[in-house]
């Protein structure tokens, strides 16, 4: 198997689509994506300052890093620099008061409540 590498230069930020949510001020950037399950398992996504996702569920759990800004995920506040893991069926809303990017590693398709 050939390793996989998403060069800066070649990747797009992208407008988040998701049916039936509002995601304005939400793009995406696609690091990695699995033909398999037809979804990307590794991406980033930017927050425009007062973006938000609405409560959602990760049955497979979910890592973030915080490359910039700041973020809320539902009670708990993030900075540039920390990591959240979330625990398989944890629930939450996103919230960014002034902007952020992420990394995220989501290992199964997230279910909008």
């Amino acid at each position: 198997m050939k390793p996989i590498v998403a060069r800066g230069s070649d990747a797009e930020w992208m407008p988040l689509v998701e049916d039936g949510v509002n995601t304005a001020g939400i793009d995406v950037r696609v690091l990695r994506f699995d033909k398999a399950t037809q979804r990307p398992p590794t991406f980033m996504l930017k927050f425009d300052a007062g973006a938000s996702s609405p409560n959602h569920n990760h049955p497979g759990g979910e890592e973030v890093y915080v490359l910039e800004g700041e973020v809320r995920f539902g009670s708990i506040q993030l900075n540039e620099g920390d990591y959240l893991y979330r625990h398989p069926g944890e629930t939450h809303s996103v919230f960014s008061r002034t902007g952020c990017v992420m990394l995220f590693m989501v290992p199964e398709e997230v279910e909008i409540l």
